[in-house]
């Protein structure tokens, strides 16, 4: 009987780094996309004022137009992992991100900034998709779920720590420093990758995948009912925790006056919201996706509710900051909750093509999540509540949605 919590293959040569080395390699590169929006988030104020004196908000597009573009790359790095190999295409995906860090640390105008970011975002694609690609090549069962878990334990800490460390490069060299630091980061983690980790994916078991190829899985998706509503809501989710991304150094800012500790205030948020994996983990098996889905968009409309209630009244800052992190902790808790079990929601019925299942549905939902960020986020008024009012209306929509989905095991 094969034992499916070992290791595939034990003694297989690519797998040559030890499981705690192996385990930080893929956390470093996973981490890039996480350090790549979370750093400039203290930036935000200084980019807008120098870059688009005339509009400072419009500076929020620059974590849209990485988003943006890491959307984009999924559809290509994803196949073209499995045509080539992951170690070809993380490299290849290292050199066209720190091109884009290059180009945006010198770039005179918010335009070219935006498109900087653009071209950041496809390089960061590659470690996103072909780092998890690796864990897949060389884990099965248990054991792959054992090390996925010790990586997003590891990546969790990166955007407690990234605004601080964005905040003190800020402060000591102004926010084009930014940008070197990114550069450094990259290279450290193709160095590593290059010089340390061998291909994890044999010729034999590469596939070619064509425009029709994905064109096909995005069809058959759209048209199994259980695929398309779960990628629907993992878009909204995502369209919220990406509006909040882009909003909330502004409320911290404008709204309360505490642009100088937001990197502290994000950093506690962050660490609260990393217990959702937890959670999920401990009553996911008893009470399901869906029911866990479905109770935390029913609490974020209480939340949001409240939120917009509070901002509604004059109560004084000392009452209204409290809640609005307690509201932001809620909003980032809930990306932890239900995107992965939306996640498997939508792969469950796809199994026959479950590699470019995933990368359809990971494209699909990033575009998606940014076209709605996008407005959300330039709605900002001085105040969180059009945000509020959004992430309302949102909630509400993916709790009706969710009431829709229907597992295949479900009885008629």
């Amino acid at each position: 009987m094969t034992d499916t919590t070992r290791p595939a293959a034990a003694t297989d040569p690519r797998r040559r780094l030890s499981e705690i080395e192996f385990i930080a390699l893929v956390a470093m590169l996973t981490a890039t996309v996480a350090f790549s929006i979370d750093a400039m988030l203290p930036a935000l104020p200084q980019i807008g004022a120098e870059l688009s004196a005339a509009a400072p908000n419009r500076a929020q597009l620059i974590l849209s137009a990485f988003i943006a573009g890491m959307g984009l790359g999924t559809l290509i790095t994803g196949p073209m992992s499995d045509r080539f190999g992951r170690k070809p295409v993380i490299l290849g995906g290292a050199v066209l991100y720190i091109g884009g860090a290059l180009l945006a640390w010198a770039a005179p105008t918010l335009e070219t900034m935006l498109a900087a970011r653009l071209i950041q975002g496809l390089g960061a694609a590659a470690p996103r998709v072909a780092a998890m690609a690796m864990v897949r090549d060389l884990y099965s069962g248990r054991q792959m779920a054992r090390t996925l878990s010790f990586v997003m334990m590891v990546f969790a800490l990166v955007p407690a720590i990234a605004p601080t460390l964005g905040y003190g490069i800020i402060a000591t060299v102004g926010w084009r420093g930014i940008f070197p630091a990114f550069v450094v980061f990259a290279l450290l983690g193709a160095a590593w990758l290059a010089l340390r980790q061998p291909e994890t994916l044999p010729e034999a078991a590469r596939r070619r995948y064509s425009p029709t190829d994905i064109a096909a899985a995005l069809r058959e998706m759209w048209a199994h009912p259980t695929a398309r509503l779960s990628t629907i809501v993992q878009t909204i989710v995502l369209g919220m925790l990406f509006a909040t991304l882009q909003t909330t150094q502004l409320a911290f800012d404008q709204t309360y006056g505490r642009g100088d500790s937001f990197h502290l205030w994000f950093g506690l948020i962050a660490v609260l919201a990393a217990s959702s994996s937890f959670v999920n983990a401990r009553y996911v098996v008893t009470l399901g996706m869906r029911a866990m889905i479905k109770g935390m968009f029913t609490a974020q409309i209480a939340f949001s509710a409240t939120m917009i209630a509070v901002l509604a009244l004059p109560l004084p800052q000392a009452v209204e900051f409290p809640l609005y992190v307690i509201w932001t902790v809620s909003l980032f808790f809930q990306a932890g909750l239900c995107i992965g079990n939306l996640n498997a929601l939508a792969l469950e019925p796809m199994g026959h093509v479950a590699g470019l299942a995933a990368t359809v549905v990971s494209a699909v939902g990033t575009l998606g999540a940014v076209a709605i960020a996008v407005p959300v986020g330039l709605a900002f008024d001085g105040t969180p509540l059009p945000h509020a009012l959004a992430t309302f209306t949102l909630a509400a929509l993916a709790l009706w949605l969710t009431t829709k989905i229907r597992r295949d095991t479900d009885p008629d």
